[in-house]
């Protein structure tokens, strides 16, 4: 009898700790991503280069993914407003797609940040878009040489505009280097600066072809140099500035995906390899060549690797210009 009552007690204490372990266990298994839509949030208005890529991979991964991809546009506050809905968000179904340049800057333009950039997680290198020096088609330069004589040859008297970021310090490192005098024209409306490019009223521009095509295309603007690392086979009429004997103005175009550090490791792993298979699609790397786009795809680990090499780079940039990186 006292057996019985023991083989009991150890069995109801046995069949408690199963039931009780069952929720325990389904609680750590991994659940089916996506369950709902994937937000990407974009730093930039509509029209720019991430933007016009990012809508052409949403449709394509909706498909995929089963699940609906929206493009929100965030731009302003120095991509602070889109970088801080992603990290408050603590949602792996809410992504940054950027370009590098937007937030890589961030130590050399601000004392403070509003986030910590170590909360930002890479999870797919997408493309390199292709940034570009455009000038006033009537301003009749044809190179950079050109371009730098006729700074030296009217000190002060030619302005220019660039988008934030490190694409800016890019710019301003060039003409310290060169040792050349020439005003910045401040503009919150890229395209605004565009049109007064276009029209003469700035004299140069620095930032991504996709918005300056159309007025290429119209013969108002004229592109004299590529800042990227790599020759474009699209715009293969353009030297990139190494090739115009011009390395202070290097700079690749690094455009890619990151999350909130609450994405898995399994699902970055995911997200880079369909993005891989989608831009890897010829009718969707030739879409991506016209807008000035070069299908890049990477691995989290390489698109770490590629956003820590372009630190680099700008902490250089920021050495040239005297800027100390805020702590």
């Amino acid at each position: 009898m006292q057996r019985m009552r023991q083989f009991l007690l150890t069995l109801s204490f046995s069949l408690a700790v199963a039931i009780f372990a069952v929720p325990i266990a389904h609680a750590q298994t991994p659940q089916p991503w996506p369950q709902r839509p994937v937000r990407f949030i974009i730093p930039l208005g509509p029209g720019s280069g991430v933007d016009i890529t990012a809508r052409l991979l949403a449709d394509k991964l909706a498909a995929k993914w089963g699940q609906p991809v929206v493009v929100e546009n965030r731009p302003g506050g120095d991509a602070f407003l889109a970088i801080t809905a992603v990290l408050t968000a603590r949602d792996d179904h809410v992504l940054l797609f950027a370009p590098a340049s937007t937030f890589t800057a961030h130590p050399l333009l601000h004392e403070k940040l509003p986030y910590d950039p170590k909360e930002l997680t890479p999870i797919a290198r997408v493309t390199n878009t292709l940034i570009a020096l455009g000038v006033p088609a009537d301003l009749n330069v044809s190179t950079v040489k050109e371009l730098v004589a006729r700074i030296k040859a009217e000190p002060g008297k030619l302005n220019y505009a660039s988008v934030t970021g490190a694409n800016d310090l890019l710019f301003a490192a060039f003409l310290k280097t060169e040792k050349l005098d020439m005003a910045k024209v401040p503009y919150k409306d890229t395209v605004q600066a565009i049109n007064d490019l276009a029209e003469g009223r700035i004299h140069a521009f620095v930032g991504a072809y996709a918005i300056m095509r159309p007025r290429v295309q119209a013969g108002k603007v004229k592109v004299i140099a590529l800042t990227n690392r790599q020759h474009a086979k699209a715009l293969d009429n353009i030297p990139t500035a190494s090739e115009a004997g011009f390395k202070s103005l290097e700079f690749d175009g690094l455009v890619g995906l990151l999350g909130p550090r609450e994405v898995p490791q399994p699902v970055r792993e995911r997200i880079a390899t369909d993005i891989r298979m989608v831009v890897r699609d010829p009718e969707v790397e030739t879409k991506l060549s016209a807008t000035g786009q070069v299908v890049n795809p990477g691995t989290p680990a390489e698109f770490a690797a590629a956003l820590e090499d372009q630190l680099k780079t700008v902490k250089l940039i920021g050495e040239t210009l005297g800027i100390k990186p805020a702590q």
